[in-house]
């Protein structure tokens, strides 16, 4: 694994790209599965369970970043 990876695992974060056209879009879907797109040459960013950086409208086409939480495999929180 890669001295990045392992470093983004002990502080609990991830970036990961989010498949929403804005941040605003992006925040009307809490309490809905996260639509992501996995970026990392590593492995599985994505847990059902977690905190998550994510940019968007692509990890391709950055325009905005947000905070995300999930649970259960639910969007609970986004900033």
């Amino acid at each position: 694994m890669g001295i990045f990876h392992e470093s983004s695992k002990e502080r609990g974060t991830n970036m990961m790209g989010a498949s929403y056209k804005t941040k605003k879009s992006l925040k009307e879907n809490v309490g809905k599965s996260l639509r992501y797109v996995e970026t990392s040459m590593f492995g599985s960013e994505y847990s059902n369970n977690g905190k998550f950086c994510v940019v968007g409208p692509s990890p391709y086409e950055r325009k905005w970043y947000a905070n995300v939480t999930v649970k259960d495999g639910i969007i609970i929180k986004v900033t």
